[in-house]
């Protein structure tokens, strides 16, 4: 049996029309609340993403062999969950700018694009 959009809103703090709304596609939706989502109903966050290709090609990890596959995607680890819940719950607009860009830089430098 599923879940109203009521108790649903309920579960996250939202009205049900806010709910109707991230249904319809009308109001997009972070990472944060999709993991609320995702706990309230009781699916791993991955269930959201059912229509993609079940088999996504593997990503180096820095040359060292390893791979990552649909098994270990780093958007379902506690360590990535955890990183942008922090990020949102920066309230200074200014200061969460900052610090995404700041993880930008870092990671371009890590990988500098090719000539």
């Amino acid at each position: 049996m599923g879940m109203s959009q009521e108790k649903l809103g309920d579960a996250l703090g939202l009205t049900f029309q806010q709910v109707q709304k991230y249904e319809r596609g009308a109001n997009r939706i972070g990472a944060s609340r999709l993991f609320d989502l995702a706990k309230a109903l009781q699916v791993p966050v991955g269930f959201f993403f059912d229509d993609l290709s079940p088999e996504p090609n593997p990503i180096d990890l820095k040359n060292t062999g390893e791979t990552t596959t649909s098994n270990d995607d780093p958007m379902q680890q506690r360590e990535t969950i955890e990183l942008v819940r922090a990020y949102y719950r920066i309230a200074n607009p200014t200061a969460r700018r900052r610090l995404y860009e700041l993880a930008r830089s870092i990671a371009d430098e890590m990988d500098p694009p090719s000539s």
